[in-house]
């Protein structure tokens, strides 16, 4: 059987100490470095799977491992770090990381986004054929959205904003992606103009607004559509 490899990417001796043996229980192979340096080789000559890296290492900002890797990898990159400004972690996902978990946290919260993140790998950019979330089902080819027998009639911009958190379902997709993708780099800045579109969306596709299942709030950063399977 092969393992999936794991890049820890953390100068923090009791993190690596805790989650290799964690992660080596999940089934999957892991790998450490202790900088940014380390962390680069070893992504180009041991080819993780999946790098799991801290913003606060000795040698470089994290931020600038992100932009290395990505100039010539798509390994799927999740940020661990005690940082929490949200400034940072915006940053971080819009040069190219997948994800996020701040610390203090806990391991299963942790593999569950490593399921997901892997789940993503070679297909980053894929839209499922059919997709179901709480009862929604979402079929991009017909250009559909039902609940049961039920069509659900969204606006353009709501089915380009859909279809976009539907590409990266599972992940975190910041306002500033959001909003340049939807409506173009002038409206990079306006929040206020996603959260009413989200709003209005929410009111069409979930059960109950107030407590959305489907698009869920990253506080400060963006939005996660939670699909099924």
């Amino acid at each position: 059987m092969n393992l999936s490899r794991i890049l820890v990417v953390d100068d923090e001796p009791q993190i690596q100490r805790f989650l290799r043996p964690a992660l080596t229980a999940a089934g999957y192979d892991v790998l450490e470095a202790v900088n940014g340096a380390e962390a680069l080789k070893a992504a180009a000559t041991q080819a993780p799977d999946l790098i799991i890296l801290d913003l606060g290492l000795p040698d470089m900002d994290g931020k600038d491992v992100v932009t290395s890797l990505r100039g010539w990898s798509d390994v799927p990159i999740i940020i661990l770090s005690a940082r929490d400004r949200e400034s940072e972690k915006i940053l971080a996902l819009d040069l190219g990381a997948d994800d996020y978990v701040e610390k203090p946290f806990r391991i299963g919260e942790l593999t569950a986004r490593i399921r997901t993140a892997l789940r993503h790998r070679n297909r980053p950019d894929a839209i499922p054929a059919i997709l179901e979330a709480d009862g929604l089902r979402i079929d991009p080819v017909r250009r559909q959205i039902t609940r049961g027998e039920d069509i659900i009639h969204l606006t353009p911009q709501e089915y380009d904003l859909l279809i976009l958190l539907v590409r990266h379902a599972g992940k975190v997709v910041t306002h500033r992606t959001l909003l340049t993708a939807v409506w173009g780099p002038a409206h990079g800045d306006d929040l206020h103009y996603l959260r009413v579109f989200i709003g209005q969306l929410r009111q069409k596709i979930e059960r109950d607004p107030a407590e959305p299942r489907i698009v869920q709030t990253e506080p400060g950063v963006g939005y996660r559509l939670i699909a099924e399977g």
